[in-house]
């Protein structure tokens, strides 16, 4: 929920916390535009949504 709050606010943070520091710096470049933040924000609810996704298929692939 917290990181949800931080994909719409401050997009690109949410890259560094689900470790994809490249991706945050490409998103940091698009949101200092201010056209840019709000594809900025949709590009970190999206990452954060396969980042969450990948997670439970990890966990679910574990319990096996």
């Amino acid at each position: 929920m917290i990181r949800l709050i931080l994909a719409l606010l401050i997009p690109f943070f949410v890259f560094f916390t689900i470790g994809k520091p490249i991706q945050g710096i490409i998103c940091l470049l698009l949101q200092l535009t201010l056209i840019g933040w709000v594809p900025a924000a949709i590009w970190a609810v999206y990452a954060l949504s396969q980042y969450n996704t990948d997670k439970k298929i990890a966990e679910a692939q574990g319990q096996n």
